[in-house]
């Protein structure tokens, strides 16, 4: 029988880390030890879950930590990851390119994804709008987001992976940014010539998806050797191409 692999939650009393604490049971290969909030006393932390809530320099022994946190948290969770030799996957947005610069230099030493979004349909997305960006040179490309009235950056880190895979197929996005009510994610691309559109587009009707994707994602990243991998690696190991 193999070793469960010891999990910490990092931004656990955000709206991703509750549906990751919630969803981790799921995964029979994960077993959470320890759920990071900057506020620990906060109640009803992991309801029904026989779990505190810790700091992070609190933490237990861990093999796999999940952040889905802020910038100004997102440095010591990774420090402590590398500490730890542990695997490190983030879905923290907003990162500074000094941030960034930091996760590839991390991924020296431990196994790192770093996601804007865990949907296997954006993942999938993302392909086909770099085919797409290659196929129809010239054509304007219009990338509109729509998130919850909370979400503080804009245009999305979803919003702008889309548009680095644009970029990568030649095209040069526009982007266009909505908060507004609860809305989980929605992301519209139209390419558009004279005469004729292309439309793409995604909708997630719940944060379950990505939390479900980035639990997927850890357990399949500790078995990895250190290195930076993405979404598309995680993909390709289910054997489809994204």
């Amino acid at each position: 029988m193999s070793t469960a692999i010891d999990l910490l939650v990092h931004g656990a009393s955000g709206r991703m880390g509750q549906r990751l604490l919630a969803l981790a049971p799921e995964f029979p290969a994960l077993r959470l030890v320890a759920a990071v909030a900057r506020r620990p006393e906060l109640p009803g932390l992991a309801p029904g879950l026989a779990l505190p809530a810790v700091r992070l320099g609190e933490a237990p022994a861990f093999a796999l930590m999940i952040d889905f946190s802020l910038p100004d948290a997102f440095d010591a969770a990774l420090a402590l990851a590398v500490e730890r030799r542990a695997a490190f996957v983030s879905g923290t947005t907003g990162l500074s390119p000094m941030q960034l610069a930091a996760l590839d230099t991390a991924a020296r030493r431990i196994p790192v994804v770093w996601s804007a979004n865990f949907s296997l349909g954006v993942a999938v997305l993302a392909s086909l709008v770099e085919r797409a960006a290659m196929a129809l040179p010239g054509w304007d490309l219009d990338i509109v987001e729509s998130h919850h009235a909370h979400k503080r950056d804009a245009p999305s880190g979803t919003a702008l992976a889309l548009g680095a895979a644009a970029e990568a197929g030649g095209a040069e996005p526009r982007y266009a940014s909505l908060r507004a009510g609860d809305i989980v994610g929605e992301h519209w691309l139209q390419f558009a010539t004279t005469g004729e559109r292309l439309e793409l587009a995604h909708r997630a009707s719940s944060r379950d998806i990505f939390a479900r994707g980035a639990l997927a994602v850890g357990e399949w990243l500790v078995a990895q050797p250190a290195g930076p991998y993405a979404m598309r690696d995680w993909v390709a190991s289910r054997g489809l191409r994204g």
